[in-house]
């Protein structure tokens, strides 16, 4: 499993002068090689090869290596280009956006990430230096700082490129790592399920609420904010809304990171799975007014959501996706379906058989309950056969995984 590990890169004045002269000189060459390719039409990375390769490192006077990791930059962007218009996440052909992505060549930003590989730099864990190719030359000893945790990754699993980028004033390197995947546990004792909400951001079944009503508060104060600033549309105001908009971003991250670990190590601690919402496509079902929209869309569901898959994939924790269809109107004792059941946001009450319980703890165990079930009928039709030495024979092996359980990881 693939991982990110970012490290902060502490350069002197020099090296710094080296590093920003370098990248900007990268992305600069990357936009006149999107400019080539968008006039000939060509975007595969050895074709493209011929109509810039000579260009960039004449001109630029990068390197055979800096310049090859331009040209793949360049294809990948529009790669990406072309998945997101393939998804509809630029809108309809017709529309302004739309026309507006592919109506011009993709433009990289003078501080833009820069690939770079083993050839192009080295790295010196004890010491916690690197050494990376500049146009200046290779610059030695450039310090970097690193948790002792990080540390350990990158001395263990770094494995291909690593990214260069400057952001806020300050430098880091993202390397990539590749990561042991723990043995899946495919018999566990039960799922723990987890409702994910607006008030409450996620409630397990067993009654625990992450991140409630005290982080709303905050987001209020934060969204009123942003309000302001967006009215009064100053120069001045524009860079704060910047600046609170990165700040958000990174505490939202965090939150989500930390409920996250919480989670799976509740999960591998008691042997259980966990069981998630398949939220796919909520934006689009859900009809709410404006000021609930902005509530809404104010939390990076699908953020925390994959950060529960990796972090399960990597401590071998199973996950199950359930239909999140009326989990919050039934009831999790006598599975009585019904609106009024829901009396206010925080409590259930069952009309049935007279349940009450805590809204979103009631939903969670309705989570819980469709993931066994589902676990369950999966795991008739697909349990492993007998080993080849109990039958006598080379059996062919079966998955081990549930038929009716998709994957929980993303491609990270």
């Amino acid at each position: 499993m693939k991982l990110i590990v970012q490290v902060k890169l502490l350069p002197t004045p020099v090296q710094a002068a080296a590093l920003e002269a370098t990248l900007h000189a990268c992305n600069e060459a990357a936009t006149w090689v999107s400019e080539v390719a968008f006039v000939k039409g060509v975007k595969r990375n050895f074709a493209l090869r011929e109509h810039t390769y000579a260009e960039v490192k004449q001109r630029w006077g990068l390197g055979a290596q800096a310049a090859q990791h331009v040209i793949k930059k360049t294809c990948d962007a529009y790669r990406t280009l072309a998945a997101n218009l393939k998804a509809g996440n630029l809108g309809r052909p017709w529309s302004k956006r739309y026309r507006r992505a592919t109506g011009k060549p993709v433009a990289f930003r003078p501080e833009g990430a820069q690939p770079y590989d083993d050839r192009m730099l080295s790295w010196q864990i004890p010491e916690r230096t690197i050494s990376i190719w500049t146009l200046s030359g290779r610059v030695k000893g450039v310090a970097f700082t690193a948790s002792p945790e990080q540390l350990a990754r990158l001395a263990l699993y770094r494995k291909g490129e690593s990214d260069l980028l400057y952001r806020d004033g300050m430098w880091f390197l993202q390397a990539t790592c590749e990561i042991p995947e723990t043995e899946p546990n495919t018999d566990p004792d039960g799922f723990l399920g987890i409702d994910l909400g607006i008030v409450n951001i996620a409630t397990t079944s067993d009654g625990q609420i992450m991140a409630g009503r005290a982080l709303n508060r905050g987001r209020l104060r934060e969204r009123t904010l942003r309000t302001k600033l967006q009215r009064k549309n100053t120069p001045s105001a524009r860079r704060r809304l910047k600046k609170r908009r990165r700040k958000e971003a990174r505490r939202t991250k965090d939150i989500n990171h930390k409920i996250a670990k919480h989670v799976v190590a509740e999960a591998e601690r008691t042997g259980r799975g966990i069981a998630l919402e398949d939220l796919t496509g909520i934006r689009e079902r859900v009809r709410l007014r404006k000021p609930q929209r902005a509530t809404l869309h104010g939390w990076a569901f699908a953020q925390l959501g994959a950060f529960i898959a990796y972090k399960a994939r990597q401590a071998g924790v199973p996950v199950v996706y359930v239909d999140p269809a009326y989990t919050s109107r039934t009831c999790a004792e006598c599975g009585h379906i019904d609106r009024a059941n829901r009396v206010s946001q925080a409590w259930f009450v069952c009309r049935n058989c007279g349940f009450v319980d805590h809204a979103d703890r009631n939903g969670s165990r309705n989570i819980r309950a469709r993931a066994e079930a589902l676990w369950r009928r999966g795991a008739q039709s697909t349990a492993p056969e007998p080993p080849p030495t109990a039958r006598g024979g080379t059996g062919r092996k079966r998955s081990t995984t549930p038929s009716g359980a998709r994957s929980a990881s993303p491609s990270l």
